[in-house]
């Protein structure tokens, strides 16, 4: 079986011969990729030559090709590292580096009852569906149908399929919450979403006692602010929150040194764990620093926030309705391929 079928349990088996469907990724010696989907009788070609999916089909992972200009290219089933940072996106995706402490931080484990809210085009998903296994549940939840069936489209063509374990709402998260899960049956809530503050309660009801919530937001302003709703609303454990960078290193002989380029600042995470009915959060014993709060004991960040006020670039309509259009029709493509 290859990622285009399934197995019975939901998940795709990535072992034995490349096959007609498979998704692969080639790599050439200047480390450059092409992400393709293996078809009978079907020709890559760049401007340094060509050669055709027959002559890979059949062969095992890590092989080599080379093509008519005697350019090489290693081939390999991409990973989901690979796979979220290629795939057609309408809104931004969470880095692999957040997803994977997502997945450790928020303790997302076999079996559990995960809610997501912000699905984007479907990266976070992907890596929670691993986490929660055949046996979990996983329900996403999205405003806007547009990145709805562009996530769709990118979780089906990753798994081969739909997968047993998850379910896709549309609508807003403290509206559909409420209708998709008993509240006190969820294990973990995952939110990505402008303003994160404004789903504390519904996150409370949702949640069993012990439960983890984690959020993803992308500016100081949005953190503080979370924060700060969390405390106020007493029913969660002091918030912590953190960022992740990445730094590479050049590795040559005994020229080994870091990079010049590295993933920098992406996005804070910051997580807090429900209290029990009826039982607040114990007081915080450190004493806060000066000016830290406003004397008059209003908020200085108080109010509605667009995307633009928090530095986001926001994506054109005419975009997400390109790669909506492009995805899907990929994923009915493949459905035709294998009917």
């Amino acid at each position: 079986m290859t990622p285009s079928t399934l197995s019975p349990t939901g998940a795709p088996e990535r072992r034995g011969p490349l096959r007609a469907g498979d998704r692969i990724q080639l790599t050439d010696a200047k480390g450059r990729h092409h992400t393709i989907v293996l078809t009978e009788g079907k020709t890559f070609h760049t401007h340094r030559g060509q050669f055709t999916h027959d002559e890979i089909i059949g062969q095992p992972e890590g092989t080599v090709v080379r093509n008519t200009a005697g350019v090489d290219y290693l081939v390999l089933r991409p990973l989901l590292s690979d796979f979220v940072m290629s795939m057609p996106r309408g809104a931004a995706v969470i880095y692999p580096k957040d997803a994977g402490q997502i997945i450790q931080m928020a303790d997302i484990y076999p079996g559990a009852t995960v809610v997501e809210a912000g699905v984007g085009s479907g990266a976070l998903t992907m890596s929670l569906l691993r986490a929660v296994g055949d046996g979990g549940r996983l329900i996403s939840i999205e405003r806007r149908e547009d990145f709805a069936d562009i996530a769709r489209a990118n979780v089906e063509s990753h798994f081969g399929g739909s997968h047993p374990a998850w379910e896709l709402a549309i609508g807003d998260f403290a509206d559909r919450v409420v209708d998709v899960v008993e509240a006190g049956t969820v294990d973990r809530i995952v939110l990505d979403m402008l303003a994160p503050w404004e789903n504390i309660d519904a996150s409370h009801r949702a949640l069993a006692p012990g439960g983890v919530f984690l959020t993803y937001v992308a500016t100081a302003t949005q953190l503080s602010r979370t924060a700060e709703a969390l405390r106020d609303h007493g029913g969660f454990t002091e918030p912590q929150a953190w960022e992740t960078m990445v730094r590479t290193w050049h590795l040559e002989g005994l020229a080994v040194r870091p990079d010049h380029r590295m993933i920098g600042h992406t996005g804070f995470l910051m997580t807090s764990r429900r209290m029990a009915d009826g039982v607040e959060a114990p007081l915080r014993h450190r004493r806060p620093a000066k000016g830290a709060y406003p004397v008059d004991g209003t908020s200085p960040i108080e109010g509605d926030w667009s995307p633009e006020d928090l530095g986001e670039r926001a994506v054109s309509d005419k975009k997400v309705r390109r790669v909506r259009r492009d995805v899907t029709g990929q994923q009915a493509e493949a459905e035709a391929r294998e009917s």
